[in-house]
């Protein structure tokens, strides 16, 4: 007798604050390094967090981490309150979607079907029928819909971002891990991807976003997690972890931490001699 194997069971809603990914003392080696020394992190429901720190501190090690992409060497991850490794990859994928810093793919895929490409974990479920409406939304709401039936790999760098983002989207996963999303974006673009995720968060979501802007961090993400050295420097609200002295000691640059002339709202600024 062959046994068929169950269709993946969607996650069921999230209330506000729940915690849908969480690193408790983990520790990653990579290349005979240490980039991630014990580390405890939270990823709540209807909160932007955003990751930040100088290169190489361990921020996409972080992200890679609590997606279940690069095994902890010691300590525990969590996605929806089990451990990542009880988890399959069909269950994984309906509850967790993951924005790599680099987009590539082999074959001239036309944009919307890239785009489509999200919605794989959804299929044999009940919200299948769904996918039209999922990928239609996700193209529009990125700004790539003009563009649906060029290939993949005849877009810009900015372009590629935002059918990547695109993809994600349309996965409809509750948990949100993204990595430098605004890389490669415009200054219209950046502000567009930002806005989505503080939607997304608003919606009911949990949005784990690493940034190398402080500026976008400080005015759109609820939590910010500084990274140094592959510890966690400090956690918490923008307008109370971005201080003067935090900065300047963790990126080796002099900072200015100022409010913003009309909203109040945290600016931070390198210091230049004038």
């Amino acid at each position: 007798m062959r046994l068929v194997p169950s269709r993946p069971v969607p996650p069921p809603p999230a209330a506000p604050g729940d915690v849908l990914a969480e690193a408790e003392g983990v520790r990653v080696h990579l290349g005979g390094r240490a980039v991630l020394d014990g580390v405890d992190v939270t990823v709540r429901a209807g909160e932007v967090l955003a990751l930040v720190g100088p290169n190489g501190a361990g921020k996409s090690t972080l992200l890679g981490t609590l997606a279940a992409d690069v095994p902890a060497a010691e300590g525990a991850v969590r996605v929806h309150g089990r451990p990542v490794t009880d988890w399959t990859a069909p269950e994984l994928a309906l509850r967790r979607a993951v924005l790599p810093q680099s987009a590539s793919l082999s074959f001239p895929f036309p944009v919307e079907q890239v785009v489509r490409m999200g919605r794989a974990p959804w299929a044999g479920t009940g919200l299948a029928d769904e996918d039209d409406a999922a990928v239609a939304e996700a193209m529009a709401r990125t700004e790539v819909t003009g563009f649906a039936g060029r290939p993949f790999s005849a877009l810009s760098g900015g372009e590629r971002a935002r059918v990547a983002l695109a993809r994600v989207l349309a996965q409809r996963a509750p948990l949100l891990l993204l990595d430098e999303p605004t890389a490669a974006l415009d200054l219209r673009h950046q502000e567009l991807v930002l806005r989505l995720c503080r939607e997304r968060a608003r919606a009911g979501d949990a949005v784990a976003v690493v940034l190398h802007d402080l500026a976008l961090a400080a005015a759109y993400a609820d939590r910010v997690a500084v990274l140094r050295a592959g510890r966690i420097a400090a956690d918490g609200p923008p307008a109370r972890v971005f201080s003067e002295e935090l900065l300047s000691e963790v990126y080796d640059q002099p900072v200015e931490v100022l409010p913003h002339p009309r909203t109040g709202a945290v600016l931070v600024l390198p210091r230049r001699d004038p």
